[in-house]
C-alpha cells in the first residue's frame, strides 16, 4: 500500500471529545511543518472491530487508542509489541505498508520520561516504591518501573485480589500488601506512585497520610485534572518533589507521532503551557 503524503492519525475512545491529544499532535505537525492532521475518532464499544479495520483504507497512518478499548483491541491488531502483550492493553497502533495493524503501548515509556523530565538523576533502584491502585495504569507505571531496574515494588490497592493478582502475573519486584497497611508501607519509599482515579475532578481525595515519608521521596500522581491533586498538594507542602501526570500524557505522544510522522518530537514549555491552558 502506498502512503498519502497526507499524514492522518487520530484518537480512538469512547468518549473522546474530552482528548487533549488533538492539540499536542497538531501543534507538533504545524511546529515540524508536516502535511497532516489529527483528528477525534468516536467509536462505541460495539463499533471497534469495524473501525480498526478501516483505518488504513481510510488513509490512516495509525491511531492512539484510549478508554474503553485498550483490552479489546489487542485481539483487533495483527501483530503485537511484546511490551503491548506483557501489559495486557494498547494505546497506540500503527499502519503497516501491507496495510496491517501493529499495536504499541507507549504509557510506561511516557511515565518514566515523565519522572526524568522533573528530575534528571532519578533511578528505579534508588530505593523501595509505593504504587497505589492496580488498574491499566498501574500496570504500564509497574511494568516500567521493574524493567528500569526497581528491587522492592509495593502494590496497594483497595481490592486486595487484584493487587496480588497483578503482583503474580508480573513477579519480580512486586509484591502486594493490603489497603489497611498504605500509610505504613510508605516509610524508606524513594518514589510514591499514585495511579488510582482518587483526587481527580469529580472524585474523593486519596485516604493517604504521609507522616511516614521521608522528604527526600519523589511523589507522583497519574492525574493531570487537576494539575495538582491533594496528594501532590500535601507533598509540596511538606518538602517532597512532585510530578503530576501532565508529563506521562505528553511523552507518551512522542513515540507514536514519530512512528506515524517520521519526526520524534520534543515536549516542549510552550507545549506544555498550551496544553495546560485547556485542563
Amino acid at each position: 500500500m502506498s502512503q498519502s503524503p497526507f499524514g492522518l492519525a487520530g484518537v480512538m475512545g469512547w468518549p473522546v471529545a474530552h482528548s487533549r491529544s488533538p492539540k499536542i499532535h497538531n501543534h507538533w505537525l504545524q511546529q515540524h511543518g508536516l502535511n497532516g492532521s489529527y483528528v477525534l475518532l468516536p467509536v462505541a464499544p460495539g463499533n471497534l472491530k469495524v473501525a480498526l479495520p478501516g483505518l488504513a483504507a481510510l488513509g490512516f497512518r495509525g491511531c492512539n487508542v484510549t478508554i474503553p478499548h485498550k483490552v479489546d483491541a489487542l485481539s483487533l491488531v495483527h501483530e503485537l509489541d511484546p511490551v503491548a502483550r506483557r501489559m495486557g492493553a494498547l494505546n497506540t497502533i500503527v499502519v503497516q505498508p501491507d496495510g496491517s495493524l501493529k499495536g504499541f503501548n507507549n504509557d510506561g515509556f511516557g511515565y518514566i520520561q515523565s519522572l526524568l523530565d522533573a528530575k534528571p538523576d532519578w533511578r528505579a533502584d534508588a530505593g523501595p516504591i509505593t504504587v497505589l491502585g492496580a488498574g491499566g495504569a498501574a500496570r504500564a507505571v509497574v511494568l516500567s518501573l521493574a524493567e528500569r531496574g526497581a528491587r522492592e515494588i509495593r502494590l496497594i490497592n483497595r481490592s486486595f485480589d487484584k493487587a496480588q493478582a497483578l503482583a503474580n502475573e508480573f513477579g519480580g519486584p512486586i509484591k502486594a500488601l493490603p489497603w489497611s497497611e498504605r500509610h505504613a508501607a510508605l516509610a524508606d519509599v524513594a518514589l510514591l506512585v499514585n495511579t488510582t482515579n482518587q483526587g481527580m475532578h469529580g472524585n474523593p481525595d486519596l485516604d493517604l497520610q504521609l507522616d511516614a515519608l521521608t522528604v527526600s521521596a519523589l511523589v507522583s500522581d497519574v492525574i493531570y485534572v487537576p494539575l495538582e491533586t491533594p496528594l501532590l498538594a500535601a507533598a509540596r507542602k511538606r518538602g517532597n518533589a512532585t510530578v503530576n501526570g501532565l508529563g506521562m500524557l505528553l511523552n507518551q505522544a512522542r513515540p507514536a507521532f514519530h512512528a506515524w510522522f517520521g519526526v520524534m518530537p520534543e515536549v516542549t514549555p510552550e507545549l506544555r503551557q498550551m496544553v495546560e491552558a485547556t485542563l
